[in-house]
């Protein structure tokens, strides 16, 4: 009877328990052991659901955790929680961990996954180290805040960045109560999208009371006598804070693979391939840790969703329970909720797409997400990026009230089977009064772009 092998997981978050998950069922205990380790106190959770537990829509804490570690021991899957990886010995397979009372081991491993995920970019300026100042990546950093919002009862919030997370916890803190000001270095937020389309954003949060100081990059925190923050500095202004939102953004915590001689690419990501081994023997990487290709662009991109992590996992974990799977590549599609605006991308914006080498030209379109004489009619706007003389889509980006967002998947389906503008304007696309006007915003775009295609080449002829 061959001996059992150890699968050791490090990262108990959507990639890692994925992984685990998918192989316990293509190998049973007797063959596979699993062990998965977690720093934190939360495994399996809804990373995504941080900003409504700290605005109070989700109240229970544990309306966002999947599965308890009882629940994955009835599995076969041994989680060990308050359980940190300090070092990783690819040479002996080997993984030296440190418990919650700081006593230290070593765990062995026959395949190893890394999926410790990624860590709020924070700046090394003067004070950010402070206590008060909060970035937020895993539930712990959530659970944090709400501590801080009900044992200091502060008043006054500043979220410094304005992309998905900065913005969602600026409207959090709207909803404690808080006076909140939002301050980005860019002259508009959700640089994921054009300026044009943030533009629409920044109304809307000052319509939520948002005070919003754009293109003023912060200089500093001040403390006070107890090392709390007190105030945040940028060219301009002083902004008093009793707390402060980190929102700049996250990057892969690879530098537990990185010090093991693990390969990590220019994103700062593991580099792995389709099958999410990395080029250490044995070694697999999944989640917002690993660097991934742009279906669009070609190069690397560290892309921190939920919805690749649950996928690499998914592969990782099938490929180690002997079967056969791999991730193709991402195209960056995702969608926010901001006040009572949708907000939603896929593929590359006007920016990224010359950054890759592509002429483009661009056509954006006013529209309703219904049909214009129906009770619930709300404006929205859609802006199409495509390749000049081809054609091509290269990406998309919409901003709307509801109903809106959730377009951006059937523009992610055409991107991602290299549609052309001009095919897009034969979609045959749902339609009655209460669900769309009946020219969908996506095709009234898409001929729209077709046209700007058609014209450039005649311009240019």
């Amino acid at each position: 009877m061959a001996a059992r092998e150890r699968l050791l997981v490090i990262g108990a978050d959507a990639a890692g328990m994925s992984a685990a998950s998918q192989a316990r069922r293509r190998r049973g205990p007797d063959e596979l052991e699993i062990v998965a380790v977690e720093r934190g106190h939360y495994a399996s959770y809804s990373a995504c659901g941080i900003p409504y537990f700290v605005g109070g829509v989700v109240e229970d804490l544990d309306k966002l955790i999947a599965r308890t570690p009882a629940e994955f021991a009835e599995r076969g899957i041994e989680l060990r929680m308050r359980t940190e990886a300090v070092e990783i010995d690819t040479d002996r397979g080997r993984v030296r961990v440190r418990d919650a009372d700081g006593g230290e081991r070593w765990e062995p491993y026959d395949d190893l996954v890394v999926a410790t995920g990624a860590v709020p970019a924070r700046p090394r300026l003067p004070g950010a180290d402070a206590a008060g100042v909060h970035g937020v990546q895993v539930l712990d950093d959530g659970v944090a805040i709400v501590r801080a919002l009900d044992d200091r009862s502060p008043r006054r919030a500043v979220v410094v960045g304005g992309g998905y997370i900065g913005l969602e916890m600026a409207e959090a803190m709207v909803m404690r109560g808080l006076e909140v000001s939002l301050v980005d270095a860019a002259d508009q937020p959700m640089g994921t999208l054009d300026p044009d389309m943030g533009a629409m954003i920044a109304d809307a949060m000052r319509g939520l009371g948002v005070h919003l100081y754009l293109g003023e990059p912060v200089e500093g925190f001040d403390t006070g006598p107890d090392g709390h923050v007190t105030a945040v500095r940028t060219g301009s202004r002083t902004l008093p804070a009793d707390l402060v939102v980190l929102g700049l953004g996250v990057k892969p915590a690879s530098r537990l693979a990185r010090e093991a001689g693990i390969e990590v690419g220019p994103t700062g990501g593991i580099v792995t391939d389709r099958r999410m081994r990395t080029r250490s023997e044995r070694v697999w990487a999944a989640g917002d840790c690993v660097e991934n290709r742009h279906l669009v662009s070609g190069g690397p991109v560290a892309i921190a969703l939920g919805t690749h992590a649950n996928k690499q996992g998914r592969v990782a974990g099938i490929n180690l329970g002997g079967g056969y799977a791999t991730f193709p590549g991402v195209l960056g599609t995702a969608v926010s909720k901001i006040c009572d605006w949708e907000v939603a991308r896929t593929g590359l914006n006007e920016r990224e797409a010359a950054a890759a080498g592509f002429a483009a030209v661009t056509a954006t379109i006013a529209s309703t997400t219904r049909a214009g004489y129906h009770p619930g009619a709300t404006e929205m706007r859609t802006k199409l990026v495509a390749e000049r003389r081809s054609g091509r889509l290269l990406g998309a980006q919409i901003v709307g009230r509801e109903n809106a967002a959730k377009r951006i998947d059937g523009l992610a389906i055409a991107l991602w089977n290299r549609m052309t503008v001009e095919e897009m304007t034969g979609l045959d696309l749902g339609y009655a009064p209460p669900f769309a006007p009946v020219w969908d915003p996506v095709l009234v775009a898409a001929r729209k772009a077709a046209d700007a295609v058609e014209a450039d080449m005649r311009d240019r002829s």
